[in-house]
């Protein structure tokens, strides 16, 4: 952000340095005030140049996943490079008006709970289990906070597991304010 900018706005973003941001963490680990450091929103083409600088690679890049944004091509890179990918708002983002995206409300996510007499939430959060991602819903319903935990001891069959692929993938950029006029560009093609 620009120095003395207040509140998130688009015009107040700035091109950021990663290698200098990187090299800042790597010392606060090394002198132990952090445990692990991570990313965030990074692509894989991102984090393959993070690495080419890194003395210490990321342990996480966590980013939105859920079924709506799968990230595939991320979350392969990310295992095979040995960083952990955790989603953010695996239930998706409602509500949003840059990402026209309702998890909860998709009908094969709606199908696939009601065929195993899950909700759709626990239907989401166990798809991005199952993936291999940590995942990070938010909630202050206690009912629902207890449902979220129940996504341990069933699975969902291949059959089901399939029509995720049918699932169309959001997006969002900004065309006119800040680093990515596109989401190509953003995400380095990979969406």
């Amino acid at each position: 952000m620009k120095k003395g900018s207040e509140g998130f706005k688009p015009e107040n973003l700035i091109q950021s340095n990663i290698p200098a941001t990187w090299k800042a963490m790597e010392a606060l680990y090394d002198s132990g005030k952090a445990r692990a450091i991570g990313v965030s929103n990074f692509s894989s083409k991102k984090l393959a140049d993070l690495l080419e600088v890194a003395c210490i690679p990321p342990a996480v890049n966590q980013v939105e996943c859920h079924p709506s944004w799968q990230q595939d091509k991320l979350r392969e890179f990310c295992k095979s490079k040995g960083v952990h990918l955790s989603g953010f708002s695996p239930l998706g983002s409602p509500g949003t008006t840059w990402l026209k995206s309702d998890v909860l409300k998709h009908p094969v996510i709606n199908l696939i709970a009601e065929k195993l007499g899950k909700t759709p939430a626990q239907v989401a959060l166990h798809w991005g289990l199952k993936t291999g991602n940590s995942v990070l819903p938010k909630s202050t319903n206690e009912a629902r906070m207890k449902q979220n935990f129940d996504v341990f001891d069933w699975t969902i069959p291949e059959d089901l597991l399939a029509k995720f692929s049918e699932i169309q993938q959001a997006s969002f950029v900004h065309e006119t304010y800040g680093s990515y006029r596109s989401l190509e560009e953003f995400w380095d093609g990979e969406i």
